[in-house]
Parts: C-alpha cells; sequence; structure tokens
C-alpha cells in the first residue's frame, strides 16, 4: 500500500528523519513540514540522503514552512505545496503515517 509519511521535527535534533528513511518503499512519498524542511539544506547529510533516495519515492515540502526558514536552493526533485496542497496530497495516498 502507498504510504505517505509526515515529518515535521528536525533531523539534526531528533531520530525520527533516520527512522522514516530506510522504511521509504518504492510507491511511497514524504512530506516534509515544520522543522523538517531543514533537511533540505544545501551539504548537510540530511539533503545528501533525501537526493539517494530512488526516484521512484515522491519528495514534498510545506512551502510556507521553506519559506519561514529562509532556506535556498532546494533539490530539484522536492515539490512544494500549500495548504490546500497538503490536503489533496493526503487524498492520493491510502495510508499516512505521520511521525509525531
Amino acid at each position: 500500500m502507498a504510504t505517505l509519511h509526515l515529518l515535521s521535527h528536525s533531523p539534526f535534533s531528533d531520530g525520527r528523519f533516520n527512522s522514516c528513511l530506510p522504511l521509504l518503499g518504492d510507491t511511497d512519498a514524504l512530506l516534509l513540514a515544520g522543522d523538517a524542511t531543514y533537511a533540505l539544506t544545501a551539504g548537510t547529510k540530511p539533503a545528501t540522503e533525501l537526493e539517494q533516495l530512488p526516484e521512484q519515492v515522491a519528495l514534498f515540502a510545506l512551502e510556507e514552512d521553506v519559506q519561514a526558514r529562509a532556506l535556498g536552493m532546494l533539490p530539484t526533485r522536492v515539490q512544494l505545496l500549500d495548504y490546500a496542497g497538503f490536503v489533496e496530497l493526503t487524498c492520493r495516498y491510502e495510508r499516512i503515517n505521520s511521525w509525531l
């Protein structure tokens, strides 16, 4: 079953990011929200790990959270979403795993 994984905690202060990545299947997606968007910071280990995910894994980030953290250039595979897009995205996946 395709799963949308939702992360909102910083990969630099919490282990959820590292726990989530190995569980991503080829039909899954990862949505970064809140402080999890810091994983997109160029040149960091989390950013490298995201770039190494299989191409089939969709990668999303909430645009408002990216802007609030003044993140610069993002990997081209990252699709930015507004809140309406976030809601629509949740309807596309059979399961949602929120890494609270």
